[in-house]
């Protein structure tokens, strides 16, 4: 039986394991999974656990926060004793995270191939850790399962290329339509905000947006001219930036503690318009066919900028001022750009 580690530490992340778990235990195949610990309190971790009904880690490393080099060196160090312990046939790791490429570098020193899901995608600014980290992890890798043609552009223009790279599609999407009829209201929506349908969802994490006073005063700033309520679940860097900085925060922003994954499909699927620097979410917006306005200068996801489906305002308050106030809710959406919600399947089946 061909056994698979795979190496997980953000919310994304745990989505996307919830739908490759599945599909690796349905086609027979062994994984141990380990948690980084990169998001590591029970809001952006250990609820999708639970909720997603994905077993729970075998490892929980413990490694989150500090600076990018001395958290992913810890991870790397503890997730190749684990390595060494298990003998893997695969390492199984995701996006574009710390804890992405600790486990592609552990893998890759002790001759363990690795499985890139998620391959291929390239904002093109390698001030973002992101994007370096899914560089040198594509350049790792064994296997790379690429969630559009646009991405399988990219390996290929950087000489990846050959039955090692396989389109599948996107995980997210198989996630979003396996448990979108277990999607929850929140219990605090009705008091703080009111009518579905006419309120806005922001989600804002990055530290290029958090870590700069400049940046995140604008986008606040841009969203308390919302005509809507903007529904914000709050990263907890984010409301430990928005204190220190003293901004002020408008009577349209409704803050909310960070929310689960099946109230995170209830807010997407009830809001007007989503605002965000996820990656993720982005996608998301796209599957409940709403229109994306995106706090960055540039995007991994650019087939949705091209369909007009996406609109890219970095931190400038009156950009994200006339974004908001220009959504509509006759958006027309077309569909397949990220695969047909067997990509998990296709997964496994590449990986036996």
């Amino acid at each position: 039986m061909l056994k698979v580690v795979t190496v997980v530490g953000a919310r994304p992340q745990f989505v996307k394991a919830a739908a490759v778990s599945r599909a690796l235990a349905k086609a027979g195949l062994s994984e141990v999974l380990v948690h980084t610990g990169q998001h590591y309190d029970w809001g952006m971790s250990d609820v999708f656990f639970e909720q997603m009904e994905i077993p729970h880690p075998a490892y929980n490393l413990g490694v989150g926060g500090g600076l990018h080099g001395a958290m992913t060196g810890q991870q790397l160090e503890k997730i190749e004793e684990i390595l060494l312990i298990v003998r893997p046939d695969r390492v199984l790791v995701y996006g574009d995270t710390n804890s992405t490429l600790a486990g592609a570098l552990a893998a890759v020193k002790l001759h363990i191939p690795v499985a890139h899901v998620e391959a291929g995608l390239r904002s093109f600014n390698r001030r973002m850790p992101e994007e370096v980290n899914r560089i040198l992890v594509d350049h790792s890798s064994t296997q790379l399962f690429a969630p559009t043609t646009v991405a399988m552009d990219n390996l290929a223009r950087e000489g990846i290329s050959g039955p090692q790279v396989k389109l599948v599609g996107d995980v997210m999407y198989d996630a979003m339509l396996h448990y979108r009829e277990r999607s929850v209201r929140p219990d605090w929506f009705g008091d703080m905000v009111g009518t579905a349908s006419e309120f806005v969802l922001c989600t804002i994490h990055r530290a290029e947006n958090t870590d700069t006073r400049e940046r995140l005063a604008g986008i606040i700033a841009g969203l308390g001219t919302s005509q809507w309520p903007v529904v914000l679940p709050l990263h907890p860097r984010t409301r430990q930036a928005i204190s220190e900085y003293g901004i002020e925060i408008a009577a349209a922003i409704r803050i909310v503690p960070p929310v689960g994954y099946f109230e995170m499909l209830w807010l997407l699927a009830n809001c007007r318009a989503v605002v965000t620097d996820s990656g993720g979410v982005q996608k998301e917006a796209y599957f409940n066919r709403k229109p994306c306005i995106t706090l960055r200068d540039e995007t991994e996801w650019v087939e949705l900028v091209a369909q007009s489906y996406n609109m890219l305002v970095g931190a400038n308050r009156d950009a994200i001022a006339a974004a908001i106030a220009a959504t509509r809710s006759d958006v027309q959406f077309s569909t397949g750009l990220y695969g047909s919600g067997n990509a998990a399947d296709l997964i496994a089946q590449e990986l036996t």
